[in-house]
């Protein structure tokens, strides 16, 4: 595991997890409900009709809490990995249940319960993969030496995006 702490991967996890302690910070504040990040090596970006100073506020405080071993910030329970998990393994069950059912309409269709019921199942078992995935794959929790080192405002369709760059 200590490859995923390094060089570009390293990089993008811990940006990844300050994305996440970020948006959590602002949903405490309850004055933004409708927030998207996205994470890479160089930041992350927030999407959303946020004020520059709150998101500023907001990603010094997820990063200091980090810091403080905040750890379960994190982890974000909309994050893109938990329904990349889930919709791979619903699928999976459902190309699954599907074998062998034939090329006719009326063999798939007396398929259809089993396929409902499986992918249901599936998916009440998926629950903790996504999270499971953020804490040992996508995010670094552990800001080592990351800081933030400015936050650019950018016109977004109806709406706003805010650059969040990183160094360290």
């Amino acid at each position: 595991m200590d490859y995923f702490n390094q060089g570009i991967i390293g990089r993008i996890r811990r940006n990844h997890a300050l994305e996440h302690a970020t948006l959590q910070v602002l949903a405490n504040r309850k004055k933004y409900p409708l927030m998207a990040g996205y994470s890479d090596w160089r930041g992350f970006w927030v999407i959303g009709d946020i004020q520059t100073e709150d998101l500023l506020s907001a990603a010094e405080e997820a990063l200091k809490r980090l810091n403080a071993g905040e750890s379960s910030l994190a982890i974000h329970p909309h994050c893109g990995t938990n329904y990349a998990i889930s919709g791979l393994l619903a699928g999976s069950a459902a190309w699954a249940a599907m074998a062998g059912a034939g090329m006719g309409w009326k063999k798939k269709l007396d398929r259809l319960p089993l396929v409902v019921t499986v992918v249901t199942l599936v998916l009440i078992l998926a629950q903790p993969l996504g999270p499971m995935a953020q804490k040992k794959i996508t995010t670094c929790p552990t800001p080592d030496t990351l800081k933030i080192s400015s936050i650019q405002f950018q016109p977004f369709r109806n709406t706003t995006a805010h650059r969040v760059l990183t160094t360290g």
